[in-house]
């Protein structure tokens, strides 16, 4: 595998997901943001150059940013930081890493919604207004904004898809007042975010977060705001009543849907327009949120 995918580091990693790599050191967590990417819960045979640190990066800005409504887990993503910490160095690691703290996660994602797509319009169209309690307006359409952002609690899948929650389901899993907590937080987190995305010329049109309680306290953990955690959509071509399109992995979807991927692993090797394609779109992800260029 390359580095580029999974970049070097002589202990072994104590979780291992689609894209992020975990090490323990010991009071605190090394996060590796690698550039794999994956569509349909399958990581494709190839990476995305710059992936993992355009998201890293971004979600640095978001802590960093936010760090007055809600406390996260960084500790620092400096390069001599980790370094210092790790006693080793590959080239390969550089911007693309997160010291964090040790927290114990919730056991639920949560999820903040402005406006109506995905899982949730597709279970709506189903079962109606009221879908998971909701008690939406009737007459939606795919895209259409909400009145008030609405948190749509979901399960923390280990495998395949999460699956969206009541409220009550959120509670049932961590009681009533951690999940009064997260909510209120992921709304606050999201409706700040939002306006300013807007004037970034880009909407917010929903995003995940994770948090962790570290001595009764719920910290903001995981990633902030990103592509692939979030649907950042252009505010110049937003026209409801359909799939808008996003700053995300679309042009993979699009090609493994054109090959006829069968969504089992392991994934495809993807030809290079589609890699430099998805590579422009998370670096204009990058510049937007950010305001500048991903340093070279």
């Amino acid at each position: 595998m390359s580095a580029l995918l999974s970049p070097t580091i002589s202990r072994q990693p104590i979780a291992h997901g689609k894209v992020r790599e975990i090490y323990d050191l010991g009071s605190e967590l090394l996060i590796v943001t690698t550039d794999r990417i994956s569509a349909f819960d399958v990581v494709m045979a190839n990476g995305i150059p710059d992936k993992g640190r355009v998201l890293n990066q971004i979600s640095a800005f978001w802590f960093e940013k936010f760090a007055a409504i809600c406390p996260n887990h960084v500790v620092s993503i400096a390069d001599d930081k980790v370094r210092s910490y790790l006693g080793e160095w590959d080239p390969n690691l550089s911007g693309r890493c997160l010291i964090a703290k040790k927290t114990v996660p919730l056991k639920i994602e949560c999820v903040a919604r402005g406006y109506i797509t995905g899982s949730l319009f597709k279970e709506y169209v189903l079962e109606g207004p009221n879908v998971h309690g909701l008690n939406l307006p009737s007459g939606l359409v795919d895209s259409s904004r909400l009145d008030e952002p609405i948190f749509t609690p979901a399960t923390k899948a280990e495998s395949g898809h999460d699956m969206n929650l009541s409220w009550q389901g959120a509670v049932d899993i961590v009681g009533i007042e951690v999940a009064t907590r997260a909510r209120d937080l992921t709304l606050s987190i999201y409706s700040q975010a939002r306006a300013y995305a807007e004037t970034r010329g880009l909407i917010l049109a929903d995003t995940k977060f994770e948090f962790g309680l570290v001595d009764d306290e719920l910290i903001w953990i995981d990633e902030a705001l990103t592509p692939d955690s979030s649907r950042f959509w252009p505010l110049d071509l937003y026209a409801p009543g359909k799939s808008q399109p996003s700053f995300d992995k679309q042009f993979v979807r699009d090609y493994l849907e054109s090959i006829h991927f069968d969504k089992r692993p392991p994934g495809p090797t993807l030809p290079s327009e589609i890699v430099s394609k998805t590579r422009a779109k998370y670096l204009e992800a990058f510049e937007r949120i950010v305001g500048r260029p991903l340093d070279a």
